[in-house]
């Protein structure tokens, strides 16, 4: 894979910060903060450390045993207290920490010193239990308050929380509560979803038939009347709480304590159990929650996510509250009951910064811009990206029918990062569909395979230097967290693809294997699928490669038509003629197939290597944590 990796698209408009966002962004000239953070990397983490509370002081800001990282060595602190008893100690004591919306329509509202009461008495209950620092505790519950709560009462006592994502099979549950060995699970009896009740304590009960290490489940229940559950084993979530103490003194923890297990979604092989701890994760997540998105005390900070995947560990829970955010959540579907469930909201609530995704935007897309059209969005003033590479035409759809003005923070970061790692920030001029430029105290670039930096073009997206919030180990396999830094000489491989151009912006294409080789040329497969969906009739695009007796590989796309249009021999061979004008002969597909739907993991990336399993006829392994 050391070819030279061909970028086709071409993106020239570039779009300056509104002055007035700028004049009071906290960072106001980028270049010369990164080149300072840069300069000495300790000593910028350091000073951002010192903003939040620690119960005793590091010895040493990084300890560097490549690939191994130990940050803020010595020190003692609890990321819970950061969350919470900062904030009550202060004026904030009385301000919303959490707005929830369910499904449904209802509504919930939590000061700080409501989630502090109300974490302290689960702590408690949690302790009641028996269970000690170091005990996991598995999370399958709906995008309720509740899921947020037991997160935190974990944290508070140095308990390592696996959050899985509700949506997941009674398989892919099981492997999880397996492999973390974990002694109780939190559920719900159900969860809703596009108006239909889905069923979650019989997955719960199905999983854990295999998992002796369980000794209790606790299970909020949202039905009425509630389901019947079988004591000791079974608790309701209610009565574990009700006469338990809303005073729990947080567990004062090393920094490098771990805080949680978190298993990626891969569609092959064993799930990994990405680790995250106390300290570092804390420093990094606060301060790009606080940069990133220019959060300020009176902001409405409204994220789309899932507790269930690190988007929503470190930008629904932990980010905004350690900086004391108002956070907005709101469980469903974008376009469930209507395509304006998310635009009644902001204008509902206020929200000023938006945090959401481009399968998100590209959903709302096909919906026209009627429908945002219909609400007050004048309360907005940042919006953000998340997931995967955005299309320009999503870009600037999002950015139009948002008011125009409002930059987005198109950020690159996954899992592993824990925290965001190529964003722009409020200061910074955009080019839609680039992530612009590393976070400050963020060493990132491009390579080839041998770790040469390609200076202009494409190659391999790499980290350089440690950062705080990036995983310590691969739970149980320390082998499987040394191929992240053994594949290119002394980088973390990031495993995506990306170009740089002449000012140094990155562009990012796609993961690594998503690479097509036609003629010799590797082409991202997201260059291909950006130039389909700008395109009037396509909404959704995937592409793959296919083998080709001449060419290597032959390139086969999968689109989603908007509304109104129809499948026709015409309208196929003018998307292959778009793609021409787009890209260039080289990049147009030979196939394209009209589908309804994409495979997709929940956090709504598309699994190109299913299509492409499924094309060539082979075993797409296992697809219970697919969307679709």
């Amino acid at each position: 894979m050391g070819e030279h990796i061909d970028t086709l698209l071409k993106v020239s408009r570039v779009i300056d910060p509104p002055a007035d966002l700028r004049a009071h962004a906290y960072i106001q000239d980028y270049d010369t903060a990164y080149r300072q953070s840069i300069a000495d990397p300790e000593k910028f983490w350091d000073s951002i450390a010192r903003e939040l509370e620690w119960f005793s002081p590091w010895r040493q800001v990084l300890e560097w045993n490549y690939p191994w990282a130990k940050w803020f060595v010595g020190a003692t602190c609890n990321i819970a207290y950061n969350c919470l008893d900062r904030h009550v100690k202060s004026w904030r004591k009385n301000k919303v920490a959490i707005i929830w919306v369910g499904e449904q329509g209802e509504e919930r509202f939590f000061t700080y010193a409501e989630l502090f009461r109300q974490v302290n008495q689960c702590a408690n209950a949690l302790k009641a239990l028996g269970l000690r620092q170091g005990d996991r505790v598995t999370i399958y519950l709906p995008k309720i308050p509740e899921q947020i709560i037991a997160m935190l009462a974990c944290a508070r006592l140095g308990l390592i929380h696996s959050v899985v994502y509700s949506g997941f099979s009674a398989p892919a549950l099981r492997s999880r509560i397996q492999d973390a060995e974990a002694r109780l699970i939190i559920t719900a009896d159900v969860g809703y979803d596009r108006g239909k009740v889905i069923p979650l304590k019989p997955v719960v009960d199905e999983a854990i038939v295999q998992c002796p290490t369980i000794e209790k489940t606790v299970v909020v229940r949202r039905e009425h009347p509630g389901m019947a559950l079988s004591a000791p084993n079974e608790i309701d979530w209610t009565d574990w709480l009700a006469d338990q103490s809303a005073h729990c003194d947080p567990v004062p923890v090393d920094a490098e304590t771990p805080l949680y297990i978190l298993y990626t979604s891969g569609t092959t092989g064993k799930p990994k159990g990405v680790v995250h701890v106390h300290g570092g994760y804390m420093v990094g997540t606060y301060i790009t929650t606080k940069y990133v998105f220019d959060l300020k005390d009176e902001d409405v900070y409204f994220c789309v996510a899932d507790p269930g995947w690190v988007t929503g560990h470190s930008y629904i829970v932990y980010g905004p509250l350690l900086n004391g955010a108002t956070i907005l959540t709101a469980e469903g579907k974008p376009d469930y009951p209507n395509p304006g469930r998310w635009w009644n909201l902001i204008a509902r609530y206020g929200v000023s910064i938006f945090y959401t995704t481009p399968t998100a935007i590209r959903l709302l897309m096909k919906y026209g811009e009627d429908w945002p059209r219909r609400y007050d969005l004048s309360s907005l003033r940042i919006l953000g990206s998340v997931g995967e590479p955005i299309n320009p035409e999503a870009w600037e759809w999002f950015h139009r029918v948002t008011g125009g003005t409002h930059p987005i923070m198109d950020t690159w970061w996954q899992t592993e990062t824990g925290m965001i790692m190529v964003t722009p920030l409020p200061c910074v001029p955009l080019k839609p569909g680039s992530a612009t430029k590393p976070f400050l105290g963020v060493e990132a670039d491009v390579v080839d395979r041998e770790g040469h930096s390609v200076g202009t073009g494409g190659g391999f997206a790499v980290i350089k230097k440690p950062w705080p919030a990036m995983m310590r180990t691969i739970y149980k396999d320390p082998d499987r967290y040394l191929t992240y830094w053994n594949t290119i000489p002394n980088c973390y491989t990031a495993g995506d693809i990306c170009h740089k151009d002449q000012d140094g912006y990155f562009w990012f294409m796609g993961r690594a294997d998503d690479v097509v080789k036609v003629a010799g040329n590797r082409i991202g497969t997201a260059e291909v699928e950006s130039a389909l969906v700008s395109h009037e009739a396509v909404v959704e695009a995937a592409v793959i490669g296919k083998p080709h007796k001449t060419a290597g590989e032959m390139i086969k796309a999968f689109v989603i038509l908007a509304q109104g249009y129809q499948e026709s021999p015409e309208l196929l061979n003018d998307l292959k003629a778009h793609v021409l004008k787009q890209l260039g002969k080289i990049a147009v597909p030979q196939e394209i197939e009209v589908v309804t739907a994409l495979p997709k993991t929940r956090s709504g990336k598309i699994m190109r290597r299913v299509l492409k399993a499924k094309e060539l006829g082979q075993d797409p392994g296992d697809i219970s944590t697919l969307e679709e």
